[in-house]
């Protein structure tokens, strides 16, 4: 059983998906479940976690639909204003769809290096964490030390590092994130992504030894129960296939127990999420 703790749906939108680059072009288009639903069949993935990519409670609607409507999409990470007044009316709506799991903010977006650390945005994931939501942390390695914070303000919330941080693996530069990294995972309530890795290197050469050491520090910090396998489709199209993507991670972990690689890629996404097959 393999899970995809992370993908994303769209109708391409310039508006709406600003953050889709000229350089990105191949991802000017829609992307949707019968898309994906023919490459899991051929690599042998079972379900998947639906994951916001604009922010919008329409998005998190249309994602919802499509939970409804096929069955291997087994969970929902939406967003909503968490720095609303009527945040609280919100997330009792929400309570009601049982595959919408958690909530995420494109923080990777905000000038703010500290912007998780705003009293309103605080308060909101108090919301969250009353209301039993998870949160996707979406961040680049300058905004992980308002992320270690934030982790140590709500420790009955459970947070997930989506795509390891983004370090710069093309770059091959270790640290700062490396020392965030080992901090952050040294908290039991937050759980990391394995991710978004080709995309963060050489997107025509990259190859496994450049992304490796970066793992090493992962799996280390996380442990093998708080790791979860995300292929970011499509987002991952612009530097390598699905097979691609899930045949990186399948030879990092070929030496790993046939438990442990059940932990990975089944069994610590379905926890985390409370999903149900």
């Amino acid at each position: 059983m393999i899970i995809d703790a992370h993908q994303h749906f769209w109708n391409y939108s310039p508006q709406k998906h600003s953050w889709i680059s000229p350089e990105m072009g191949m991802l000017k288009r829609d992307f949707l479940p019968e898309d994906l639903q023919k490459i899991y069949e051929e690599n042998g993935i079972n379900a998947c976690v639906a994951v916001q990519a604009e922010q919008s409670e329409k998005e998190t609607m249309f994602l919802l639909q499509f939970a409804e409507e096929y069955e291997f999409i087994k969970g929902v990470v939406g967003w909503v204003e968490l720095r609303s007044r009527d945040l609280e009316k919100r997330l009792e709506h929400y309570r009601k769809f049982d595959k919408l799991k958690g909530f995420r903010h494109l923080v990777q977006d905000e000038p703010n290096p500290d912007f998780l650390l705003d009293a309103d945005f605080q308060e909101g994931l108090g919301m969250l964490e009353k209301y039993g939501f998870t949160y996707d942390l979406l961040v680049y390695p300058h905004q992980l030390n308002a992320a270690i914070k934030t982790v140590g303000n709500f420790p009955h919330l459970k947070f997930v590092v989506d795509h390891i941080a983004k370090p710069p693996i093309k770059q091959q530069v270790m640290e700062p994130w490396k020392e965030a990294i080992n901090s952050i995972g040294s908290y039991p309530n937050v759980y990391c992504k394995i991710s978004g890795l080709i995309t963060e290197a050489s997107w025509e050469s990259w190859e496994e030894a450049d992304i490796a050491p970066y793992l090493d520090v992962v799996f280390r910090s996380f442990g093998i129960d708080r790791v979860m396998f995300g292929s970011d489709w499509p987002v991952c199209l612009l530097a390598g296939s699905y097979p691609q993507v899930l045949g990186l991670v399948e030879h990092y972990v070929s030496h790993f127990s046939e438990k442990d690689k059940e932990k990975l890629f089944y069994k610590n996404a379905a926890a985390f999420y409370g999903l149900t097959s």
